[in-house]
């Protein structure tokens, strides 16, 4: 079993991937957390006005996934990081995680620029090396979305360069994320509101 473990209503509004059985690890091993990104899955709907406006740093579909997590006991976090080679101590700091709790580590790239997924899963990768995280995930926009942003005149702010499902895919399966269980979710078209 793999990603059949997530509710239909999931699998049917959102794309999504699985490497290393990330579903069955959070599922078994972490079921607080397991029931935190059903619920938010569940419960989200990409608004109108959310992409028909520009933002600043942080979108809009960052912040309410933000804030939904954020209820729910998931912070921000950066691990503070060491390599170790006799006497001598060297940082080796990592990147902050959007959302973490409990050994699970969760990215939101909606609109940044490509290289991000790099940076990533570069840190899951790390993370999970060191037995600091557990799984990771990352959620990103359908590549088909991008229709909804033409027909909004906000076509040229999510731009190729962009991240989206198809910019992820070919670095995971390259083996970017190396040995971590990573779990990938596509915002898709079924959860656009244009009454919100």
């Amino acid at each position: 079993m793999g990603k059949e473990l997530l509710p239909k209503s999931i699998l049917a509004n959102y794309e999504v991937h699985e490497w290393k059985h990330a579903c069955a690890i959070l599922k078994d091993d972490f079921p607080a957390e397991w029931q935190d990104i059903v619920d938010l899955l569940t419960h989200f709907r990409l608004c109108k006005s959310w992409v028909s406006k520009g933002g600043g740093n942080k979108s809009q579909v960052a912040d309410a996934i933000d804030e939904f997590l954020t209820a729910r006991g998931w912070l921000e976090k950066e691990f503070a990081t060491s390599v170790h080679v006799d006497e001598n101590v060297m940082d080796s700091p990592t990147h902050k995680v959007d959302c973490y709790k409990n050994r699970v580590a969760l990215e939101i790239e909606w609109n940044n620029k490509d290289p991000f997924f790099d940076r990533d899963l570069n840190n899951f990768r790390l993370l999970f090396d060191l037995r600091a995280i557990s799984v990771g995930i990352i959620i990103t926009r359908c590549d088909h979305l991008q229709e909804i942003f033409v027909k909004l005149g906000r076509g040229s702010s999510y731009g190729a360069s962009t991240t989206h499902m198809s910019k992820l895919l070919p670095r995971i399966q390259g083996g970017s994320g190396a040995g971590c269980p990573i779990l990938v979710f596509g915002i898709s078209n079924k959860l656009y509101d244009e009454n919100c």
